[in-house]
């Protein structure tokens, strides 16, 4: 019955231990997060580029992307958008 007991009491402080553990290591984020806010300057977001429309694509490579597009899906597919990647 001791050995349970003694068990039971180092499972509690093992328990407890952790629990500080975790508690340190949140308290030391929250504040490591409020002083990085405080004292490192904020990016500046450059505004947005507009955007440029894409060049067309020319009617040889249009033919040979629906065709390959009609091969594997077996005239099932549908191209509904292209886009240089």
């Amino acid at each position: 019955m001791e050995n349970l007991s003694t068990a039971f009491r180092l499972m509690a402080v093992g328990m407890v231990t952790v629990f500080i553990i975790l508690l340190v290591i949140i308290i030391l984020g929250k504040l490591l997060t409020i002083l990085v806010n405080k004292y490192v300057p904020a990016e500046e977001v450059a505004p947005p580029k507009q955007a440029k429309t894409p060049a067309p694509i020319p009617g040889n490579i249009l033919a040979a992307i629906t065709a390959a597009v009609n091969v594997v899906t077996q005239s099932k597919g549908k191209i509904t958008k292209i886009e240089k990647m």
